[in-house]
């Protein structure tokens, strides 16, 4: 399958983020691409670095505005398109919602961000409620995608949850960078740890993973702290956790990738990790703690 990832930076104008999109979807569908993946709140700058209640002017109802243009696309460039939206589910009820817009334009399936982080720069849980529907993948005429968002990457459980229901890819659209006091040995520290963890999902569950993550640096509305540098990096592995692309960490960027779907079904034959869990013996994992 044919993949486009788009590595994208943001302004303080949606309907020029939603252009800049189009442009690059189409892009990606002129290239071959089938599956085109976008990054987290792609069509805002992150506005999560403050708490401030007119940022909810920036969500919107699923179906609803985002919806219909990118369906329109999906059905005009016959492609599958992840979508990464602000959802207003009802009046003081919103979500961190990825929306599947199948290559017909219909609303194939969508998954509200389970993991929500509260640090600073990143205060999610002012805005969104965690998500209700579990890990299960939306089923497309690709395949079935395993979609998680950003800091859900973070947790084993959720890939692994998306690969006993069947997943055959895992994607995490993302919003993650620096921010500004952090010293260079400690960037470096970070970069890594994010790389690493999706890589070993993938090598845990047998399956490739895509992580598309937007780019630049957007500036802090408070001023309390420097802002963030998204740093990019976005990446494709396969399921053996080989990366197979990297983007840059510095600048916006495109790529298509052909990803060999049939390789999973090779090397869980080789690593049959579903086969050897000890299922009868994780009763613990459904506490929070266990030395209470």
């Amino acid at each position: 399958m044919k993949i486009g990832m788009i590595q994208q930076s943001a302004v303080g104008s949606v309907e020029g983020n939603i252009k800049k999109l189009m442009v690059n979807i189409r892009d990606c569908a002129s290239r071959g691409a089938e599956l085109i993946v976008l990054p987290e709140l792609h069509n805002s700058l992150y506005f999560c670095q403050t708490e401030d209640v007119g940022y909810f002017d920036l969500a919107e109802s699923i179906p609803g505005p985002s919806t219909e243009r990118f369906s329109s696309l999906a059905r005009e460039l016959g492609i599958v398109i992840v979508l990464s939206l602000f959802e207003k589910r009802a009046a003081g009820l919103y979500h961190n919602t990825v929306v599947v817009l199948e290559k017909d334009g219909s609303i194939a399936g969508k998954y509200r961000k389970m993991h929500i982080p509260d640090d600073p720069a990143y205060y999610e849980k002012f805005y969104f409620t965690p998500g209700d529907s579990g890990f299960v993948p939306v089923d497309t005429s690709v395949g079935k995608l395993g979609v998680l968002i950003c800091w859900d990457q973070w947790y084993p459980e959720a890939s692994l949850l998306m690969a006993m229901h069947g997943a055959d890819i895992l994607i995490y659209p993302t919003a993650i960078g620096w921010e500004g006091s952090d010293t260079p040995e400690e960037k470096n520290r970070q970069l890594d740890a994010w790389r690493t963890v999706q890589r070993g999902h993938a090598i845990a569950n047998g399956l490739p993973v895509i992580a598309v993550n937007r780019i630049c640096h957007e500036s802090d509305p408070s001023g309390q702290t420097g802002g963030i540098q998204f740093w990019g990096t976005s990446f494709a592995a396969g399921p053996q956790g080989e990366l197979l692309c990297e983007l840059p960490d510095n600048k916006e960027a495109i790529v298509v990738i052909d990803m060999d779907m049939k390789r999973s079904e090779q090397v869980r034959r080789w690593w049959p990790f579903l086969r050897d869990r000890r299922i009868d013996a994780y009763n613990g994992l459904t506490q929070r703690y266990l030395l209470d």
